[in-house]
């Protein structure tokens, strides 16, 4: 975790896309760079972020007395703001709440629909009677659809930067008949994305740093660039 850590810290001193780059790993590099070189004239992809719960839904209570509906909130918008700072806005990017309201599960999907979504990632934190439990990981829908093969490999991507990048187990990618996977299925590739327990104490305490915040939300980012082979 001490190295996404680092990461987080160095570009938000620096703050421009230009000096990040000294920084992040050889595949976060290329694909930046594509970014910048050549995508000036393609389509942006609609990505449609859902932080989970909200308003008298509280999701998860962690160990730290932290709420889900807090962190994944936080975590949504620091997509937000990345895409826009370190990103330069190359992706569309919506949420299906921006404050601690509560935003049913048909809403959430009708909203990813009505923007025809590239990419749908709802955002969770775990939780389990089992203290030790930890780790990151991804569902999908259990049936089939002409966009599940996709779900599948964005869930991986996300996975993979998640845990490479800081630290986090991974847990894998597993299926769920969740509603808003459920109604999103024969539409586009969508995951629900659990980002470790807050009944763990070492993972509820992660998420009270700011600095923590902004390396899940670009891990995930990175993800879904990577999923999408920007640039390639």
């Amino acid at each position: 975790m001490e190295r996404a850590m680092l990461i987080t810290l160095k570009f938000l001193k620096r703050g421009s896309l230009r000096n990040v780059k000294l920084w992040l790993r050889p595949p976060q590099v290329f694909v930046i760079l594509m970014l910048q070189g050549c995508l000036v004239f393609a389509q942006q992809k609609v990505i449609v972020i859902d932080p989970g719960h909200g308003g008298k839904d509280s999701g998860a209570i962690g160990i730290n007395q932290l709420h889900e509906k807090r962190v994944v909130l936080d975590i949504a918008r620091e997509i937000l703001k990345l895409n826009k700072t370190l990103f330069e806005n190359r992706f569309d990017i919506y949420l299906t709440r921006y404050k601690d309201t509560l935003i049913s599960l048909r809403d959430r999907t009708e909203l990813a629909k009505a923007l025809n979504a590239d990419v749908f990632i709802s955002l969770h934190c775990n939780h389990a009677n089992n203290s030790s439990a930890k780790g990151v990981e991804v569902y999908v829908h259990n049936s089939n659809s002409r966009f599940t093969d996709g779900a599948i490999e964005l869930g991986s991507a996300v996975l993979n930067e998640s845990t490479i990048n800081l630290g986090f187990k991974k847990r894998g990618v597993k299926i769920a008949n969740f509603q808003v996977l459920r109604e999103s299925n024969p539409y586009y590739p969508a995951v629900l994305f659990e980002m470790g327990f807050v009944t763990n104490k070492n993972e509820a305490d992660y998420f009270l740093k700011t600095n923590n915040i902004s390396a899940m939300a670009l891990a995930i980012i990175m993800g879904v660039t990577n999923y999408l082979n920007i640039g390639l």
